[in-house]
């Protein structure tokens, strides 16, 4: 099967390097922003929308035209994909998907794209990469890039530059080592994930373990006047506290990951809405919101784990190991007495404790809810999903496939 992996380096750069590469983000910017403002003026005009075909004709008069000649000094790849960007904005947009698109700002998510086997070239041995208009840029080479590098992409994230390389191979069909083996999770704050196997798993919490310097940070920010160089220092100071918490989140959920879809074949998870679960509780002037506060600090301790960037890593993880991802209800998980069956608030009288009203039946909350999750996701792949289409795992190269129940 094909497999799309993308491998994520920071650079090493010399100066004139982080020149070059900071002229470069620059110039997609711009094209992105004139780009932009084309759409809106036609938009205002009433006049249909333009193509990436209709963009990209566009950009050619632009380089042509002497007052923006300095464009034609960098490259137009990495210009076209800053297009191909908006136009993919357009469509979610247009499709309900997401806001209306903005302007980008400088310093603000500064990146750009080449892609094109002429455009790109990478030497692993070596740990360095090519692009077109940039040159050779050497990168910090934990690990063997496989595969054939299909397109590159610089970042740029609290002062640091990092590259990113995304990557095409062949590989065989794999065969997961547990075939028989399955395991249901249950999700939570106290506890990270709760296994149905009896196993559970503390969570790393790193924003909360960041929350005294971080706020430190910010105080010092506040004090600091507008557009002044220590402003600008402190800003990056607390940049650097949040990038420091993401990777840490990043670097716990991908061990977390890779052990559980190793271990197991099936893993399933419950299908949580977590832009729901953690949506503002302050309400309206009209019908304000109850306990506040105390929602704010459930909304930011869910937040902290990290479930939807979890169940993200597992779906391909499990794809690539040889095994499946399933997602079921999460409703009634930790109600529903796993001996009797009976569903009630009551058989749950705390966070931690589950004690059944008819049969009862008593073990941790959290562990009844694995072992729901378990039973719910072992019976769909069973006979639930009788001729559902099923969506392949990110990065598998799997076409969708109907499940038949036998």
């Amino acid at each position: 099967m094909k497999r799309v992996q993308a491998y994520r380096f920071a650079l090493r750069l010399k100066p004139a390097q982080e020149v070059r590469l900071r002229q470069v983000t620059g110039s997609c910017r711009y094209v992105y922003n004139r780009a932009l403002a084309l759409e809106r003026e036609r938009f205002e005009s009433g006049l249909p929308h333009l193509s990436y075909f209709d963009l990209s004709r566009e950009l050619t008069e632009w380089r042509a035209d002497p007052a923006c000649q300095w464009l034609a000094e960098y490259p137009r790849a990495a210009q076209v994909a800053a297009l191909k960007d908006l136009t993919h904005a357009y469509d979610n947009f247009f499709a309900k998907r997401a806001d209306r698109p903005r302007f980008k700002k400088r310093g603000q998510h500064d990146a750009f794209r080449v892609s094109g086997a002429r455009k790109v070239a990478v030497d692993p041995g070596n740990g360095r990469v090519r692009l077109e208009g940039v040159g050779w840029l050497r990168y910090r080479n934990s690990r063997l890039v496989e595969g054939v590098a299909k397109n590159v992409t610089v970042s740029q994230r609290a002062g640091r530059w990092y590259v990113s390389i995304q990557t095409e191979r062949e590989v065989p069909e794999p065969v997961h080592p547990h075939s028989g083996s399955a395991v249901g999770i249950d999700l939570g704050v106290v506890r990270f994930a709760t296994l149905s196997d009896g196993t559970h798993i503390a969570p790393l919490a790193p924003a909360r373990r960041e929350a005294d310097a971080l706020a430190k940070a910010q105080r010092s920010l506040a004090r600091k006047q507008r557009g002044s160089k220590n402003r600008a220092k402190a800003k990056h100071r607390v940049a650097r506290i949040h990038a420091r918490i993401a990777d840490r989140r990043s670097d716990y959920l991908h061990k977390l990951s890779h052990e559980i879809s190793n271990s197991h074949a099936l893993v399933i998870v419950e299908d949580l809405r977590v832009s729901a679960m953690t949506r503002s509780g302050r309400g309206t002037l009209e019908e304000p919101g109850t306990n506040v506060a105390a929602k704010s600090r459930l909304n930011r301790a869910i937040l902290d784990q990290g479930w939807g960037e979890f169940r993200r890593q597992l779906e391909y993880k499990c794809a690539w190991a040889g095994g499946a991802l399933i997602a079921v209800p999460a409703p009634n998980t930790s109600r529903t007495c796993p001996d009797c069956g009976h569903v009630s608030a009551e058989n749950r009288p705390s966070q931690a404790v589950f004690m059944c009203q008819i049969c009862g039946f008593a073990a941790h909350a959290d562990h009844v809810g694995a072992l729901n999750v378990l039973r719910a996701g072992q019976a769909r792949s069973a006979c639930e999903v009788s001729r559902e289409r099923i969506r392949p795992a990110a990065g598998s190269g799997k076409e969708t496939r109907t499940l038949v129940c036998a």
